[in-house]
């Protein structure tokens, strides 16, 4: 995940253009940067990146798909205004891969696998000690990612990817004060049922993950 306030990467470069810009805006999105409501200038984002206008569109469409902006004649883009109804159906959504990515990666989890998620639950207890709470959010959700990759289905990935996963988490977290530090303590009783190959270690996932919602 990008700051707002780092460095362009050169990866910008590459290809997957529009996919890392998304990626920007996103971050953008759910650090403050845009607040809801506030446009989303097409030319000043390719200006700050060096890019021409065209990807920065195609992610601005993608962005739209995916109902995190919306497009308003002869007003360009915007952040949309988020509601309580976004955060209800989103979660259910995310739970719902989360506990399909759990029962196909629960037979395929190695050893190795185990123990990095172990690590960022480490991690995570760590940055809990802090008050960096965006930093506390970043590993959080790497711990979910690197459940989902573990399922070894790319498309139960990118539709997982699609939801803004970043956002939707930043906006709970604002709007009803989730304690991110409590999470690690759940992540903890996931890898030990990881380790057992417990069939119920699918509902515990699913069921931490509506813990983040309304």
């Amino acid at each position: 995940m990008w700051s707002v306030n780092a460095p362009i990467p050169a990866r910008l470069l590459r290809t997957g253009l529009a996919d890392q810009i998304r990626e920007f805006i996103v971050e953008g999105i759910s650090s403050g940067r845009w607040e809801p409501g506030e446009r989303i200038v097409e030319r000043r984002i390719a200006a700050e990146l060096g890019v021409s206008q065209g990807p920065v569109r195609e992610a601005l469409r993608q962005l739209e798909a995916e109902r995190l902006i919306e497009s308003l004649p002869n007003r360009g883009a915007r952040v949309r205004d988020f509601t309580e109804r976004d955060l209800a159906e989103i979660f259910p959504v995310r739970a719902g891969l989360e506990r399909t990515a759990a029962e196909l990666a629960l037979p395929r989890l190695s050893d190795d696998d185990l123990n990095a998620l172990e690590e960022h639950n480490r991690k995570l207890a760590e940055a809990a000690k802090g008050s960096d709470l965006h930093e506390q959010m970043r590993l959080s959700i790497a711990f979910h990612r690197a459940i989902v990759e573990n399922a070894g289905n790319r498309l139960l990935v990118s539709v997982w990817e699609g939801l803004g996963i970043e956002l939707w988490t930043t906006l709970s977290l604002r709007l009803h004060h989730t304690e991110i530090y409590s999470k690690s303590a759940e992540h903890a009783e996931l890898i030990d049922a990881f380790r057992r190959r417990d069939p119920e270690a699918p509902r515990l996932l699913h069921d931490h993950v509506m813990n983040y919602a309304p």
